[in-house]
């Protein structure tokens, strides 16, 4: 029947208030105490790169240094189970391409084969005469590329949340490059910084038998190697350190800047395991350095007085205040598996997000001006519940977005102003089918009802089909398509919603008060 019961005509009321209430925020400025404050529930919508401004960049993550570290140690595992035959053999440098190892004897190749083959699963072996490659199959290499880059992503996400940015957009983009979009960034040179360190860090023991420039000049000690200092401060420009870790990075669990002798330095603490190991090393090397190496450099090496218990130590050197800051960022973060080069790079200026903005604008109030015109003359009183219900589906496009906090971009904006076009479609073919009933002779709450009942399959079929196409580009297309996608699919649900229900509780509610003799349509 036409009219509403109570409980009907409640619900809608109480839908419509709560839209309002929840968009109320977005036409509020930025920054007031009405939008910061807890009164209102709503937030404030997120605004997109294309429309705030900030920075993107395109990251490719070195996928070869992964393979190239997994085949060194495969080839280490190998190395050892032959020492344990002995069998004679002479590695090669491991590659992308596989572990390379050469059998000195013949009569120990086909032995070595069998050991290298059952040394890891999923692998394959290749080589002729006395060499041996093994090399990953199909699927370990693609299982070994996929968690490289889900761990990579995980990195830069929790990198670009230390920064204090709003709704960040990081996403993965074909076989090894990541998307990284960091709207109302200022600082763009600081997110190439963060996100351009791989932040691996570990602990190496200092040889104190001689110096870099000795053991350039008479030959490095078995198991050591010389890596340069980050910090010539001290006037050393390279250190000679054991190539063991005595304790890895992955042990750390926090890092916050502090101050230590009004100098910015890093303080950092370890698991239980790692403090336990930390302890055990600085209690049985009094007297030597230990290396702090950061990505291949020396960051910092200071000299063992004690013993360092409870798994807690700092990172001394000449930092500023911002490097002190970055640090410790980068080292709760965590490391990257996987160096990554900064393939692409540009920055959105506010003044041209500002324009964008302006132009969505324009273009969805010049668009909604000329629907209430079209509906206003050609359906009279009618058009102008339309009209009413049009705006409502405007200001619950703007709650559903603030209560799920999505990000509205550019082609969000035009999602919006085709929902504008869209959402009278259905109150189109209801009037229409109105005036066709009246017609035909029934009466005018006959008719009224007839018309909402029969166009109701057909508005659900239109409605249906377009929610499909949009939560099918938001399944597979990425960045402006997806934006174009949510409110194209929250535009199309709030549509059914105020333009069936919205308009005909307004026409119920005309008809029982008014009870007209004619029907104007």
């Amino acid at each position: 029947m036409l009219y509403f019961t109570k409980w009907k005509a409640a619900l809608v009321l109480l839908v419509c208030a709560l839209g309002v209430i929840y968009a109320a925020p977005n036409f509020l400025p930025a920054g007031t105490l009405a939008t910061e404050s807890s009164y209102l529930p709503g937030k404030q919508i997120n605004l997109g790169l294309d429309l705030r401004g900030g920075s993107h960049m395109l990251l490719e993550v070195d996928t070869d240094s992964v393979l190239r570290e997994r085949y060194d140690a495969l080839a280490d595992a190998i190395r050892t189970e032959l020492r344990q035959e002995q069998i004679r053999n002479r590695p090669r440098e491991a590659t992308a391409n596989g572990a390379e190892i050469t059998i000195l004897r013949a009569d120990d190749v086909e032995k070595a084969r069998e050991i290298a083959r059952t040394a890891e699963p999923n692998t394959e072996l290749s080589g002729e005469g006395n060499n041996i490659v093994v090399t990953y199959n199909e699927v370990a290499y693609r299982e070994l590329i996929d968690r490289a880059i889900a761990q990579s992503l995980e990195v830069v996400r929790r990198r670009v949340d230390e920064l204090g940015t709003t709704e960040p957009s990081i996403q993965r983009q074909g076989e090894n490059r990541i998307v990284v979009q960091v709207p109302g960034l200022d600082d763009p040179s600081r997110l190439r910084d963060i996100l351009g360190r791989t932040a691996k860090m570990n602990f190496h023991l200092v040889n104190n038998e001689k110096t870099a420039a000795d053991a350039r000049a008479t030959g490095l000690p078995p198991g050591t190697m010389i890596l340069p200092s980050a910090d010539e401060g001290d006037g050393i420009r390279e250190y000679l350190i054991d190539r063991r870790i005595v304790v890895s990075g992955d042990n750390l669990v926090d890092s916050q800047p502090t101050f230590s002798d009004g100098r910015p330095v890093v303080s950092f603490r370890f698991d239980a395991a790692g403090g336990a190991r930390f302890g055990d090393i600085t209690s049985k090397n009094a007297g030597r350095g230990l290396a702090i190496v950061l990505d291949g450099e020396v960051i910092s090496a200071p000299r063992i007085n004690e013993p360092i218990l409870g798994g807690n130590g700092i990172i001394t050197g000449q930092f500023s205040v911002q490097e002190a800051n970055d640090l410790s960022l980068l080292l709760r973060a965590g490391a990257l598996p996987a160096p990554m080069q900064i393939l692409e790079e540009r920055s959105v200026g506010p003044g041209l997000g500002q324009d964008s903005v302006e132009a969505g604008e324009f273009a969805a109030v010049l668009g909604l001006v000329f629907v209430i015109a079209f509906m206003v003359i050609s359906y009279g009183r009618f058009g102008v519940y339309a009209d009413i219900a049009l705006m409502m589906n405007l200001i619950l496009v703007l709650a559903v977005m603030s209560v799920l906090q999505a990000t509205l971009t550019l082609p969000g904006i035009a999602g919006i102003v085709l929902t504008v076009g869209m959402a009278v479609d259905a109150n189109v073919l209801i009037f229409e089918r109105i005036r066709e009933e009246r017609r035909n002779g029934r009466t005018i709450i006959n008719a009224i009802d007839a018309g909402y009942r029969s166009a109701m399959s057909t508005i659900l079929d239109a409605n249906i089909t377009t929610l499909i196409a949009a939560l099918v580009l938001f399944s597979f297309g990425s960045g402006p398509i997806k934006g174009f996608a949510v409110t194209l699919a929250i535009g199309i649900i709030t549509s059914m919603f105020s333009a069936i229900w919205l308009t005909r509780l307004l026409i119920a509610a005309w008809v029982k008060r008014s009870r007209p003799t004619e029907l104007v349509i």
